[in-house]
């Protein structure tokens, strides 16, 4: 199994794709392990048996350590479960014969038995990588399925069934002997994760003692790192008026404020690339490309945040489809690591539930991080001393201030506010 390069010190069985006893082919999806932030899907980089399993389906291990033996030939297989009988999973050492570090694509599934367990597990849909993308090609509604993976996870033959097409299982191949292969837990990769933490869930255990679930605790480790970094804040009160004039206008063509900020956002950081480097030993890295990471909050606790790519090369229609389509995944636990670890800048949008103003917390890696508030109707004198009402939102920007100064910081927010002021239509060209 792929070795994922972390700091994560141990790792999640969500689902096993495949039973002891079952022929497994080079590069197929043999189990489902739970990262920081996704399921991802493990590849064999070998062709064999998969001869015992030694960490079920729920249960943790540590990164390094065996989860199963693969043996290349089905006489071997006694020998191998007699190995793992004799070793303990959490503390053996892995074998020259364990794989390199890689990162998983998502693969297609091998059929597997109808389980009778429902296809969702806390409110989302369990499916693959692979089920997904068929989904979305074949216009299938994977609310509609069952799943016929191991635990009622949905698998490719899920969605091709639905959608009338029958799929031909690759053929087996066979392998010389050789001595079982240990699978070995891989680590997921980390990524950054902006403040304020969520709000707890709805159900509170009431006195008792809840652990860390991965995301959480990747939380509290970036937290820990970005306390580390000498900080400074600097706030803006930016009018609204026009913003919110020109998203109602096109908010029926599926364009979402989120969007609409993070344009805004990336096309200010065009003229101010210092506010989009970041700080390495050697000196200031300035990026080449303007990935805008968002934070949303897990229905289950803790914090993601789908990143938008050369935010400032799309407009703002293509912007809003990729949003809404990274954030669906997200709260899947679908989305690959480029797609939550690469952010060079980031917002954190409280506004969306009445918070007036607050204070973000650096991402690890990143120099700066936007905290957005609420817009509201705010009684203002006029150049003129005249009085009248304008909606307004206040705005407070962190910064790493090893690279990036007072004066670098307010020049930004200036230019920020003078965008959404004055030329919001802009943000359509």
């Amino acid at each position: 199994m792929p070795a994922l390069s972390s700091t994560m010190t141990e790792g999640k069985i969500v689902s096993w794709e495949k039973s002891p006893g079952d022929k497994v082919e080079k590069g197929e999806t043999v189990v489902v392990v739970e990262s920081d932030k996704a399921d991802m899907d493990v590849e064999s980089f070998y062709e064999g048996y998969l001869a015992t399993i030694t960490v079920s389906a729920g249960d943790s291990a540590p990164v390094g350590a065996p989860i199963a033996l693969i043996a290349e030939t089905e006489a071997e297989i006694e020998a191998a479960k007699q190995q793992a009988a004799q070793s303990t999973p959490a503390t053996d050492t892995a074998t020259p014969q364990q794989a390199t570090a890689s990162t998983p694509e998502p693969v297609q599934t091998a059929p597997a038995a109808i389980a009778d367990t429902p296809s969702r597990r806390n409110g989302r849909i369990i499916a693959s990588p692979r089920a997904r993308k068929l989904a979305k090609e074949l216009r299938v509604d994977l609310n509609t399925l069952r799943g016929s993976g191991p635990h009622g996870r949905i698998v490719a033959e899920d969605v091709e069934a639905a959608a009338g097409k029958v799929s031909t299982p690759p053929a087996p191949a066979t392998t010389p002997a050789a001595p079982p292969t240990p699978a070995v837990m891989p680590t997921p990769t980390p990524a950054t994760m902006p403040a304020p933490l969520p709000a707890p869930p709805a159900a509170v255990p009431l006195g008792e003692v809840v652990p860390f679930n991965t995301l959480q605790n990747a939380v509290v480790r970036n937290m820990m790192v970005s306390l580390q970094v000498p900080t400074f804040r600097v706030g803006y009160t930016i009018t609204t008026d026009e913003l919110d004039k020109l998203y109602k206008k096109i908010k029926p063509k599926g364009v979402t404020m989120t969007g609409l900020l993070a344009k805004a956002v990336a096309v200010t950081l065009q003229k101010h690339p210092l506010v989009n480097a970041s700080y390495t030993e050697r000196g200031i890295q300035y990026h080449s490309s303007i990935n805008v990471a968002v934070a949303v909050a897990m229905a289950d606790g803790g914090l993601i945040t789908p990143v938008l790519r050369h935010a400032e090369q799309l407009d703002i229609y293509s912007l809003s489809r990729t949003w809404k389509d990274l954030v669906d995944r997200a709260r899947t636990k679908q989305l690959q690591p480029e797609e939550y670890n690469s952010g060079t800048f980031t917002l954190s949008n409280l506004g969306m539930f009445g918070v007036d103003r607050f204070d973000a917390i650096l991402p690890p890696g990143q120099g700066s991080i936007l905290a957005i508030g609420a817009s509201r109707p705010t009684v203002v004198a006029s150049p003129d001393g005249m009085m009248g009402v304008k909606r307004q939102m206040q705005v407070n920007i962190t910064c790493d201030h090893r690279i990036i100064y007072g004066t670098d910081a307010a020049a930004f927010l200036q230019d920020l506010a003078k965008l959404i002021e004055t030329d919001p239509q802009s943000l359509t060209l």
